[in-house]
Protein backbone atom coordinates (compact mmCIF):
# COMPACT_ATOMS: atom_id res chain seq x y z
CA UNK A 1 0.00 0.00 0.00
CA UNK A 2 2.71 2.49 0.99
CA UNK A 3 4.97 2.20 -2.05
CA UNK A 4 7.00 5.36 -2.66
CA UNK A 5 9.07 4.14 -5.60
CA UNK A 6 9.63 7.03 -8.00
CA UNK A 7 8.89 9.56 -5.24
CA UNK A 8 11.54 12.13 -4.29
CA UNK A 9 11.42 13.46 -0.74
CA UNK A 10 13.40 16.35 0.72
CA UNK A 11 14.10 16.35 4.48
CA UNK A 12 15.72 19.38 6.10
CA UNK A 13 17.67 18.58 9.24
CA UNK A 14 17.67 15.04 7.88
CA UNK A 15 21.10 14.18 9.22
CA UNK A 16 19.96 13.36 12.74
CA UNK A 17 17.12 12.97 15.20
CA UNK A 18 13.55 13.10 13.94
CA UNK A 19 14.66 14.20 10.47
CA UNK A 20 16.83 11.11 10.03
CA UNK A 21 13.97 8.96 11.31
CA UNK A 22 11.71 10.47 8.64
CA UNK A 23 14.37 9.74 6.02
CA UNK A 24 14.71 6.13 7.17
CA UNK A 25 10.99 5.53 6.90
CA UNK A 26 10.87 7.09 3.44
CA UNK A 27 13.84 5.05 2.21
CA UNK A 28 12.32 1.82 3.53
CA UNK A 29 9.17 2.62 1.51
CA UNK A 30 11.23 3.03 -1.66
CA UNK A 31 11.53 6.83 -1.90
CA UNK A 32 14.58 8.66 -3.13
CA UNK A 33 15.63 11.06 -0.39
CA UNK A 34 17.59 14.31 -0.30
CA UNK A 35 18.71 15.50 3.11
CA UNK A 36 19.82 19.03 3.90
CA UNK A 37 22.01 19.86 6.86
CA UNK A 38 24.73 22.31 7.87
CA UNK A 39 27.20 19.75 9.23
CA UNK A 40 29.09 17.96 6.44
CA UNK A 41 30.25 15.09 8.67
CA UNK A 42 26.75 14.45 10.03
CA UNK A 43 25.45 14.55 6.47
CA UNK A 44 28.01 11.93 5.41
CA UNK A 45 27.22 9.70 8.40
CA UNK A 46 23.48 9.92 7.70
CA UNK A 47 23.97 9.07 4.04
CA UNK A 48 26.02 5.99 4.96
CA UNK A 49 23.27 4.87 7.35
CA UNK A 50 20.54 5.38 4.75
CA UNK A 51 22.48 3.66 2.00
CA UNK A 52 22.91 0.66 4.27
CA UNK A 53 19.11 0.41 4.10
CA UNK A 54 19.32 0.33 0.31
CA UNK A 55 18.36 3.95 -0.18
CA UNK A 56 18.94 6.15 -3.21
CA UNK A 57 19.97 9.20 -1.21
CA UNK A 58 22.06 12.36 -1.38
CA UNK A 59 22.99 15.10 1.07
CA UNK A 60 23.49 18.79 0.44
CA UNK A 61 24.95 21.35 2.82
CA UNK A 62 22.36 24.00 3.53
CA UNK A 63 21.54 26.66 6.10
CA UNK A 64 17.76 26.92 5.85
CA UNK A 65 17.83 30.30 7.60
CA UNK A 66 19.63 31.71 4.56
CA UNK A 67 17.52 32.01 1.41
CA UNK A 68 20.59 32.02 -0.86
CA UNK A 69 21.82 28.78 0.71
CA UNK A 70 18.35 27.28 0.22
CA UNK A 71 18.26 28.32 -3.44
CA UNK A 72 21.66 26.71 -4.03
CA UNK A 73 20.75 23.48 -2.22
CA UNK A 74 17.42 23.25 -4.01
CA UNK A 75 19.03 23.60 -7.41
CA UNK A 76 21.59 20.94 -6.47
CA UNK A 77 18.72 18.68 -5.38
CA UNK A 78 16.93 19.17 -8.71
CA UNK A 79 20.17 18.58 -10.62
CA UNK A 80 20.60 15.27 -8.79
CA UNK A 81 17.03 13.93 -8.60
CA UNK A 82 15.16 15.96 -11.23
CA UNK A 83 12.20 16.79 -9.00
CA UNK A 84 10.89 17.08 -5.43
CA UNK A 85 7.52 15.52 -4.60
CA UNK A 86 7.40 15.96 -0.84
CA UNK A 87 9.17 18.29 1.53
CA UNK A 88 9.69 17.72 5.24
CA UNK A 89 10.60 21.10 6.76
CA UNK A 90 12.06 19.55 9.87
CA UNK A 91 15.12 21.67 10.70
CA UNK A 92 14.72 23.73 13.86
CA UNK A 93 15.66 23.96 17.50
CA UNK A 94 14.83 25.27 20.93
CA UNK A 95 16.52 28.66 20.65
CA UNK A 96 17.51 30.73 23.67
CA UNK A 97 15.86 29.78 26.95
CA UNK A 98 14.77 32.28 29.55
CA UNK A 99 11.87 34.41 30.73
CA UNK A 100 10.47 36.57 27.96
CA UNK A 101 11.47 39.90 29.51
CA UNK A 102 15.03 38.65 29.88
CA UNK A 103 15.45 37.67 26.23
CA UNK A 104 17.10 40.13 23.87
CA UNK A 105 15.71 41.08 20.47
CA UNK A 106 18.54 39.03 18.99
CA UNK A 107 17.46 35.99 21.02
CA UNK A 108 13.86 36.32 19.83
CA UNK A 109 14.69 36.98 16.19
CA UNK A 110 17.08 34.03 16.15
CA UNK A 111 14.41 31.51 17.15
CA UNK A 112 11.95 33.03 14.67
CA UNK A 113 14.56 32.58 11.94
CA UNK A 114 15.33 29.05 13.11
CA UNK A 115 11.79 27.70 13.40
CA UNK A 116 9.57 29.88 11.20
CA UNK A 117 11.50 31.78 8.55
CA UNK A 118 13.49 28.65 7.74
CA UNK A 119 10.24 26.85 6.86
CA UNK A 120 9.12 29.68 4.59
CA UNK A 121 12.55 29.72 2.91
CA UNK A 122 12.34 25.96 2.31
CA UNK A 123 8.76 25.82 1.12
CA UNK A 124 8.97 28.64 -1.45
CA UNK A 125 11.10 26.90 -4.12
CA UNK A 126 9.39 23.56 -3.52
CA UNK A 127 5.94 25.07 -4.06
CA UNK A 128 7.08 26.94 -7.18
CA UNK A 129 8.54 23.76 -8.66
CA UNK A 130 5.42 21.70 -7.93
CA UNK A 131 3.12 24.30 -9.48
CA UNK A 132 5.37 24.67 -12.53
CA UNK A 133 5.32 20.88 -13.01
CA UNK A 134 1.56 20.75 -12.33
CA UNK A 135 2.47 17.89 -10.02
CA UNK A 136 0.79 16.74 -6.80
CA UNK A 137 2.85 17.40 -3.72
CA UNK A 138 3.16 17.11 0.03
CA UNK A 139 4.47 19.69 2.48
CA UNK A 140 5.07 18.56 6.06
CA UNK A 141 6.51 20.68 8.86
CA UNK A 142 7.78 19.50 12.22
CA UNK A 143 5.95 21.51 14.86
CA UNK A 144 5.65 20.33 18.50
CA UNK A 145 3.08 19.69 21.20
CA UNK A 146 4.64 22.81 22.73
CA UNK A 147 2.47 24.68 20.25
CA UNK A 148 -0.48 23.61 22.43
CA UNK A 149 1.02 23.09 25.86
CA UNK A 150 3.53 25.90 26.05
CA UNK A 151 6.92 25.68 27.74
CA UNK A 152 7.97 27.95 30.59
CA UNK A 153 11.20 29.80 29.74
CA UNK A 154 10.67 28.71 26.15
CA UNK A 155 8.19 31.24 24.79
CA UNK A 156 10.03 31.61 21.50
CA UNK A 157 9.98 27.88 20.86
CA UNK A 158 6.28 27.52 21.73
CA UNK A 159 5.31 30.60 19.70
CA UNK A 160 7.20 29.57 16.57
CA UNK A 161 5.96 25.99 16.70
CA UNK A 162 2.41 27.36 16.94
CA UNK A 163 3.17 29.71 14.06
CA UNK A 164 4.17 26.91 11.68
CA UNK A 165 0.95 25.09 12.56
CA UNK A 166 -0.94 28.24 11.54
CA UNK A 167 1.14 28.48 8.37
CA UNK A 168 0.13 24.89 7.63
CA UNK A 169 -3.57 25.71 7.72
CA UNK A 170 -3.15 28.79 5.54
CA UNK A 171 -1.09 26.96 2.91
CA UNK A 172 -3.50 24.02 2.89
CA UNK A 173 -6.20 26.41 1.71
CA UNK A 174 -3.89 28.32 -0.62
CA UNK A 175 -2.53 25.22 -2.36
CA UNK A 176 -5.48 22.84 -2.24
CA UNK A 177 -6.55 23.48 -5.86
CA UNK A 178 -2.97 22.73 -6.92
CA UNK A 179 -3.31 19.24 -5.40
CA UNK A 180 -0.70 20.00 -2.76
CA UNK A 181 -1.47 18.79 0.76
CA UNK A 182 0.08 20.57 3.73
CA UNK A 183 0.25 19.10 7.22
CA UNK A 184 2.14 19.49 10.48
CA UNK A 185 3.60 16.80 12.71
CA UNK A 186 3.56 17.61 16.43
CA UNK A 187 5.87 15.27 18.35
CA UNK A 188 5.79 15.03 22.11
CA UNK A 189 8.84 13.93 24.04
CA UNK A 190 10.78 11.74 21.62
CA UNK A 191 14.04 10.08 22.63
CA UNK A 192 16.64 12.01 20.64
CA UNK A 193 20.18 13.16 21.32
CA UNK A 194 18.85 16.65 22.04
CA UNK A 195 15.91 15.61 24.23
CA UNK A 196 18.07 13.32 26.37
CA UNK A 197 20.16 16.35 27.36
CA UNK A 198 17.16 17.81 29.20
CA UNK A 199 17.03 17.49 33.01
CA UNK A 200 16.02 14.07 34.30
CA UNK A 201 12.98 15.48 36.11
CA UNK A 202 11.68 16.78 32.77
CA UNK A 203 12.10 13.37 31.14
CA UNK A 204 10.40 11.65 34.10
CA UNK A 205 7.48 14.10 33.92
CA UNK A 206 7.04 13.48 30.20
CA UNK A 207 7.07 9.72 30.77
CA UNK A 208 4.45 9.92 33.54
CA UNK A 209 2.13 11.97 31.32
CA UNK A 210 1.98 9.43 28.50
CA UNK A 211 -0.81 6.90 28.45
CA UNK A 212 1.59 3.96 28.28
CA UNK A 213 4.17 5.33 30.69
CA UNK A 214 6.94 5.29 28.06
CA UNK A 215 8.43 8.04 25.95
CA UNK A 216 8.55 7.90 22.17
CA UNK A 217 11.41 6.57 20.09
CA UNK A 218 12.68 7.67 16.72
CA UNK A 219 11.20 4.53 15.17
CA UNK A 220 7.78 5.88 16.16
CA UNK A 221 8.33 8.75 13.70
CA UNK A 222 9.08 6.69 10.59
CA UNK A 223 5.54 5.58 9.70
CA UNK A 224 3.95 9.01 9.81
CA UNK A 225 6.50 10.29 7.29
CA UNK A 226 5.64 7.51 4.87
CA UNK A 227 1.89 8.03 5.31
CA UNK A 228 2.01 11.80 4.82
CA UNK A 229 4.23 11.49 1.74
CA UNK A 230 2.02 8.84 0.17
CA UNK A 231 -1.18 9.11 -1.87
CA UNK A 232 -3.02 7.43 1.03
CA UNK A 233 -3.01 10.85 2.76
CA UNK A 234 -4.37 12.76 -0.25
CA UNK A 235 -7.59 13.75 1.56
CA UNK A 236 -5.78 14.96 4.68
CA UNK A 237 -4.62 18.57 4.64
CA UNK A 238 -4.28 21.45 7.06
CA UNK A 239 -4.04 19.05 9.97
CA UNK A 240 -1.88 18.72 13.06
CA UNK A 241 -0.77 15.12 13.53
CA UNK A 242 0.09 14.73 17.21
CA UNK A 243 2.55 11.96 18.08
CA UNK A 244 2.98 12.10 21.82
CA UNK A 245 1.62 8.89 23.38
CA UNK A 246 -1.28 10.89 24.83
CA UNK A 247 0.93 13.38 26.66
CA UNK A 248 -1.11 16.37 25.54
CA UNK A 249 -4.42 14.90 26.77
CA UNK A 250 -3.18 13.29 29.98
CA UNK A 251 -4.28 14.92 33.26
CA UNK A 252 -1.64 16.71 35.27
Amino acid sequence: MFDLKGHVALVTGGNGGIGLAFAKGLVKAGAQVAIWGRNAQKNADAIAELRALGGDVAAFECDVMNSDSVASAFQATLDHFGQVDSCFANAGGSGARGRLHELTNEDWNAVVDLNLNSVVNTYRPVIAQLIERKAPGKLIVTSSVAAHLGIGNGAGYSATKAAVAGLTRALAIELGRDNIQVNAVLPGFIETEMSLKTPQYFQDSARRRTASGVIGTLEDMEGVAVFLASKQSNYITGQEIVIDGGQSIFPM
